[in-house]
């Protein structure tokens, strides 16, 4: 705790929320320039400062009272933050692997890499849907409860799903399979190409699952629902 009380309170929101740091970032400021606008304002009727403090706080609400409300946005923020990462990776990376294997051999993907790109597609289309659903229609429909753990769930089954198919895309070589003559490696045909996108995989692999790991965190705090408008 610290000598002023506007920060004391909005240290303890600080802590008590969970989201991404930029719009928690925020929120913590719009809040601390509204309690030390509405202190000020107090403050100009002759208030002592003490009182001034206890009268914003109950106007604005204790930490532990606004906590729920704030943490909504923020969830809100964090699903949408992992719905966007799953839509701006899989799709591209799905892409990539089929132009690579299809360019190098004509054949369809291999069966197991064809159900794990079904996975990343089924993750891509609920994303979009979640997208969809916190955003344009917000204004009317409420965020269903259990979204933000299904939008975490699948961000993190996706996120293994994208690791999976490029390893055995990788171990697996187009020519291998339509020519058992062929080079076994993947990486002895268009290795620049096969090496730069197993590196984005890489990375998106870390971005979607750190964000899908957020996303549960969130969903675990409780929140107050808005009113029906």
């Amino acid at each position: 705790m610290t000598a002023d009380p506007i920060e004391d309170h909005t240290a303890a929101l600080t802590v008590a929320l969970h989201g991404p740091a930029k719009v928690k970032a925020r929120m913590i400021r719009e809040m601390r320039d509204g309690l030390t606008d509405t202190v000020a304002a107090y403050r100009d009727e002759g208030m002592p400062y003490e009182r001034a403090v206890q009268l914003a706080v109950r106007e604005f609400g204790t930490a532990e009272q606004l906590a729920p409300s704030c943490q909504r946005e923020l969830t809100v923020a964090q699903t949408r933050r992992t719905a966007r990462a799953m839509l701006a990776t899989v799709p591209f990376l799905i892409a990539c692997w089929s132009l690579i294997w299809t360019a190098d051999s004509g054949l369809g993907l291999p069966p197991a890499v064809a159900v794990l790109s079904g996975v990343a597609v089924t993750a891509a289309l609920l994303a979009a849907t979640t997208l969809v659903a916190t955003g344009v229609l917000a204004r009317w429909l409420p965020m269903p409860d259990r979204l933000p753990f299904v939008v975490a769930w699948t961000g993190t089954t996706a996120s293994v799903a994208m690791a999976l198919a490029t390893v055995t895309l990788a171990g697996a070589s187009p020519l291998a399979v339509a020519s058992p003559l062929a080079v076994a490696s993947p990486l002895a045909v268009n290795w620049p190409l096969i090496a730069l996108v197993g590196t984005f995989s890489v990375v998106s692999h870390g971005v979607v699952a750190s964000s899908a790991r957020a996303c549960r965190e969130c969903a675990r705090l409780p929140i107050t629902k808005p009113a029906i408008r």
